[in-house]
């Protein structure tokens, strides 16, 4: 499904986006894109490496309101809300990264996620966190990334999960702020959307919330879930009822 190639209004709708508003990203060269006359056709994988990166670009105010949209879609499709806390175990929790490069964390947290049981390939997995690095950082500033591949495959996890590793002392890690980074998600999905909803709703609690803050005081394991359910619980009820 990877190199599908799929059409404007379908790509669109797979975004969540208005189809004006991609069709302007392929007219400037922000998004690639294949053009046959006044139609614009989208690599299914590009598509969604696009998405990705441009999830961690732009402001709070889009991605807030983005992202209401896609929790409002989910609920509509499943009845219920979504929490990423779940995905988030005490087993999936390293308190304590010792690396000091950022290979080492990416070799560490491609580990950490081997030893869960639920990733099928970790060499595969490790290249591909690589590979998403050097198109761009995932370190959103404030010391913190959100590691995920630069291309989504949903077959490389038994389901989907969140691992989180919080280092021993910040690591470089490109950081535009050109802070040091110490607390690492890593985003393991099965699915592509639930993939970027996740990312939106990872961004928006660091940025909008205590959470951050909270890792770092936290004792072990059970402390940093804690903190994460506490944050989403609060960002979750301030959200206007959809």
């Amino acid at each position: 499904m990877g190199y599908e190639l799929m059409d404007l209004k379908s790509a669109a709708a797979h975004l969540h986006m208005k189809e004006t508003e991609l069709k302007h990203f392929a007219q400037r060269g922000e998004v690639e894109s294949r053009r046959r006359g006044d139609d614009f056709f989208f690599e299914h994988r590009t598509l969604d490496e696009w998405a990705q990166r441009r999830v961690m670009s732009i402001s709070a105010k889009v991605l807030t309101d983005e992202h209401r949209l896609a929790m409002t879609e989910r609920k509509r499709s499943d009845g219920q809300d979504f929490h990423i806390a779940d995905l988030l175990r005490s087993e999936t929790i390293q308190p304590r990264l010792t690396a000091k490069t950022r290979a080492g964390v990416l070799r560490d947290m491609t580990d950490f996620a081997d030893s869960t049981g639920l990733l099928y390939d970790s060499e595969t997995l490790f290249a591909e966190l690589s590979a998403r690095e050097e198109v761009a950082s995932t370190a959103a500033g404030n010391g913190v990334a959100f590691l995920h591949p630069r291309y989504h495959d949903p077959y490389l996890f038994q389901e989907t999960f969140l691992a989180l590793g919080r280092a021993v002392r910040p690591v470089f890690f490109g950081a535009q702020d050109g802070t040091g980074t110490d607390l690492f998600f890593l985003i393991c999905c099965t699915d592509h959307t639930l993939h970027l909803h996740i990312l939106a709703r990872l961004c928006l609690l660091a940025h909008g919330t205590n959470l951050l803050a909270d890792l770092r005081e936290a004792e072990d394991a059970d402390g940093l879930h804690a903190a994460l359910k506490k944050a989403e619980d609060e960002f979750l009820d301030a959200q206007p009822p959809h």
